[in-house]
This record gives C-alpha cells, structure tokens and sequence, in this order.
C-alpha cells in the first residue's frame, strides 16, 4: 500500500473517479480535489446522499448507482470519516473498482486489507492533489 509506483500507476492509467463525499459546498476539501482531478482529465461523479451536480457532473446517492450507469470505476476517492471508510471500501470493490483510495486522515487498516485481499489497489491517507504536485 502506498507505494510511489503504485500511486503514480492509480494517477497516470485512470479516467473515472467516483468521488464519495462530494457535494456543491466550495468550502469542502472534496470540493477543490475534485476540481483538480478534473483537470488532469478524469472524470470525477459525485457520491453524495442529495446526488448534486458538481463540476458539471450528475451526482448519485451511491457507489452501486453511480456504477450502475457509468460501469465499473477506476478509482474510488473518499472524503469520509474513518469510521464508515470500511462500508464505502467493500461498497466500491463490489462495484468493480480498480483502486480504493482513502482521502488524508482516513485511515481503516482492516478495510485497506480487504481491499488489498480483494486484488484492488489500496491507498491509504493521501491526497491526489498533492501526489501530482510531486511529479
């Protein structure tokens, strides 16, 4: 988990993004990341109970529904509390995801290995915002 390779692999060879906790609020953390992901040419849907349009992109209320009409994600990014990072994490690997990637300050040791035992690319406690910076 977290190595540089993996993570440059995550950020160079993905397209969409499912984004869990974006919704409309520019004040949010979610709100700036995703506009950055953005502008690295990835498609980012909003996960968010009130399902917004953010950035331009239709939200949904799940990672089953967004997967649903999208297909299966490259990359599901978090911004949630390390609490319930486990639920969205075995959400996400049921919907096909090819990486997990749990925001800064979300940490959830049991639900990255059954991430990792699920043959998913785990991150764990990083920001793709500030991993492109470093490249």
């Amino acid at each position: 988990m977290n190595e540089p390779d993996r993570i440059r692999e995550v950020l160079d060879d993905s397209s969409l993004w499912f984004v869990v906790g974006l919704g409309e609020n520019p004040d949010r953390v979610a709100y700036g990341v995703a506009k950055v992901i953005q502008s690295h040419g990835k498609r980012v849907i909003p996960i968010y109970p009130r399902a917004e349009v953010v950035h331009g992109e239709q939200g949904f209320a799940t990672i089953a529904e967004a997967a649903a009409v999208h297909g299966a994600p490259d990359v599901v990014d978090m911004f949630v509390n390390s609490s319930r990072a486990g639920e969205f994490a075995d959400q996400a690997v049921a919907a096909g995801a090819k990486a997990v990637w749990f925001q800064l300050d979300v940490i959830d040791y049991d639900a990255a290995q059954r991430v990792e035992d699920a043959g998913v690319t785990m991150i764990m406690d990083r920001c793709p915002a500030i991993e492109w910076s470093r490249n």
